[in-house]
C-alpha cells in the first residue's frame, strides 16, 4: 500500500503509521545523537555551574537563577528569529538552491542584529526591575536584596556574551538546516569545557586566580561563548567545499526583497511566538515564585535538572525540523507525513523511559546541592511532576516543528504563544489568586494544560494541511535531489 493518504485519515497499519524501519532509525540517530551529546554536555555543566554557585549560597544561586530567566527570554527570541529563515533553508538546501541558502543565513545575520541591540537596551535600562518581578514572594526582606544585587551583576557581565551567542547560533542553525550536526557538537563540547574549567577557577579562586563567585560563573561563560564562535566559524570558512553555500557570503549583505518579504511574513509570527512563549514561562515561574522565596530556589533546581532529562525530545525536534523540512523542500510530502508521525511517536516512546527515570531520581538529586531542606522537598516533587507530563511535552513539541516546517508559522504562534497566554497563564493566575491550593497542589494543576495542548497537536498533524513546499527554486544553480536526507528503503 502506498505510504501517501488522504489528509484527515490514519494512514493503514499501526506499525506502518508509527514505528521506522532501521533505516529510518539510523538517520534519525545520525542527526539527533551529536544534538543530543552537544545539548546534554550542555545542560550538565550549567548543571555544575548551579551547583558551584549554590556552594557560595541559595541566595546568589538564586540571584543568577532569576537573570537567566530573562537570558532564556532572549535566547528564545534568538531561536524564533533564525527559525523562519531555518525554514526555507532546509528547503532551499532540499531543493539543492546553494545561493538561496546564502541568502537565508544573510538573512539570520540582518535578524540578529535587530534583536541584539534590542535586548541590550532593555537589559541595560530596565534589568534591575525585571529582576525585582520574581522577589515578591514570602521571605527575608535582606534575601530578596542579595538576590536583586546578584542577579544584577550578573547579568551586566553576561550581557557581553550576547554577540557571541547569536552568531554561533546563525551559523550552527543554519549548519543544522543542511544536516550537519557534528561541527555545532564538537563547538560547543569544547565550549562547555572551557566553561566548566574557569568556573571552578573563577568562582572558587583556584590557580591564583581572584575568587569572583557568581561574577565568575559570568566570566567563564562569556569567554566559553567566544570559543565557541571562533570553532565554528573558523572551521565553516575554511571547508567551504562542504559548506558551498558560505562561498562568497560576506561579499554582499544582499538578499532579494521579494525572498525577504517572504521569509519575514513567515518568520514573524515564529518570532513573536518564541518571544511571546518565553515571556509566558518565565511569567509562569514568576507566579510561583509569589508562593515564596524556597520556590524560586526550588525551581532553579528543578528546571536545571528537567532540562538534562528534556535533552531527547528537544533534540528529536530538530531531527523534525531537518528532516520533514527537506522532505518538503524536495516536493515529497507523503515522506513528510510518514516521518512526522514516526518521529513523534518515537519521542514519546524514549520519554515515557527517561520520565520513568526522573521519577525514581528525583528525591535524591535535591542532595547534591547545598540548600534546605524545604528546598529539596520541593524541587524533587516539581521534577516527579514534570517527569510525568514529559510525553505530552513530547508530542506538543514534535507537532509544533512538524506544522513550522511546512510554513505554517500563524499556525504555530497559535498552537504554542497563544495558547500559553490564553489557556495557561490564566489558569495559573486563577490558581494562585483565588483558591486555597499551596505550591504542591497548583503547580501540578497549573501545566494540565499541556496534555490538552497535545491532543490540539495530534488533530493538526492528523489533518495534513500543514505538507506544503514554499520553496521555488528560483535562485538554484544546479538540483540536487541526492541531498534528501533519506530514500525509502
Amino acid at each position: 500500500m502506498s505510504g501517501a493518504h488522504k489528509a484527515g485519515s490514519w494512514p493503514a497499519g499501526f506499525r506502518r503509521t508509527f514505528i521506522g524501519d532501521k533505516a529510518f532509525y539510523m538517520t534519525v540517530l545520525s542527526l539527533v545523537v551529536p544534538i543530543i551529546i552537544q545539548n546534554s554536555i550542555s545542560n550538565f555543566v550549567n548543571l555544575l555551574d548551579n551547583i558551584m554557585v549554590g556552594q557560595v549560597g541559595t541566595v546568589q544561586m538564586s540571584g543568577v537563577a532569576i537573570a537567566n530567566q530573562l537570558l532564556f527570554v532572549f535566547n528564545l527570541t534568538v531561536f524564533g528569529g533564525l527559525s523562519g529563515a531555518g525554514i526555507f533553508g532546509a528547503q532551499f538546501y532540499g531543493a539543492g538552491d546553494d545561493e538561496g541558502l546564502r541568502y537565508t543565513f544573510r538573512y539570520k545575520l540582518w535578524t540578529s542584529a535587530v534583536i541584539l541591540t534590542a535586548a541590550l537596551a532593555i537589559f541595560l535600562s530596565a534589568g534591575d526591575s525585571l529582576i525585582s518581578l520574581y522577589l515578591k514572594g514570602e521571605g527575608d526582606a535582606s534575601e530578596a536584596a542579595a538576590m536583586l544585587e546578584h542577579g544584577h551583576n550578573y547579568l551586566m557581565i553576561m550581557l557581553w556574551g550576547l554577540l557571541p551567542f547569536i552568531l554561533s547560533q546563525a551559523y550552527g542553525s543554519t549548519l543544522r538546516d543542511t544536516g550537519e550536526t557534528m561541527l555545532p557538537m564538537k563547538a560547543s563540547i569544547a565550549a562547555v569545557v572551557m566553561n566548566m574549567c574557569l568556573n571552578y577557577v573563577l568562582i572558587f579562586g583556584k590557580l591564583g586566580f581572584p575568587e569572583l563567585g557568581v561574577e565568575g560563573a559570568a566570566v567563564a561563560t562569556v569567554i566559553s561563548r567566544y570559543t565557541e564562535l571562533a570553532i565554528i566559524v573558523l572551521y565553516t570558512h575554511r571547508h567551504t567545499d562542504r559548506f558551498r553555500f558560505m562561498v562568497g557570503l560576506y561579499r554582499s549583505a544582499k538578499v532579494p526583497l521579494d525572498l525577504a518579504v517572504t521569509i519575514f511574513k513567515k518568520g514573524m509570527p515564529l518570532l513573536a511566538n518564541e518571544l511571546l512563549w518565553s515571556v509566558g514561562v518565565s511569567t509562569l515561574t514568576q507566579i510561583f515564585s509569589t508562593y515564596g522565596l524556597n520556590v524560586v530556589a526550588a525551581l532553579n533546581i528543578s528546571n536545571t535538572i528537567t532540562n538534562l532529562f528534556n535533552v531527547v525530545y528537544i533534540s528529536l525536534g530538530s531531527a523534525v525540523a531537518v528532516m520533514v523540512g527537506q522532505a518538503l523542500g524536495a516536493g515529497d510530502i507523503s515522506r513528510a507525513k510518514e516521518y512526522s508521525w514516526k518521529l513523534i511517536f518515537f519521542s514519546v516512546c524514549t520519554c515515557i523511559v527517561i520520565g520513568s527515570i526522573l521519577v525514581a531520581a528525583a528525591p535524591v538529586i535535591p542532595y547534591i546541592y547545598n540548600t534546605t531542606g524545604e528546598v529539596r522537598k520541593l524541587a524533587a516533587h516539581f521534577m516527579r511532576v514534570s517527569a510525568l507530563y514529559m510525553p505530552f511535552f513530547a508530542v506538543s513539541h514534535c507537532s509544533y516543528f512538524t506544522i513550522r516546517s511546512g510554513g505554517k508559522t500563524f499556525i504555530t504562534l497559535l498552537f504554542d504563544s497563544a495558547y500559553t497566554w490564553c489557556v495557561i497563564v490564566p489558569i495559573a493566575c486563577l490558581v494562585a489568586g483565588y483558591t486555597d491550593f499551596n505550591i504542591y497542589a497548583a503547580y501540578p494543576v497549573c501545566y494540565l494544560p499541556d496534555a490538552a495542548k497535545s491532543v490540539i497537536g495530534v488533530y493538526i498533524i492528523r489533518k495534513g494541511r500543514w505538507a506544503q513546499k514554499i520553496v521555488t527554486g528560483r535562485y538554484a544553480e544546479q538540483t540536487a535531489p541526492e541531498r534528501l536526507i533519506s530514500e525509502d528503503s
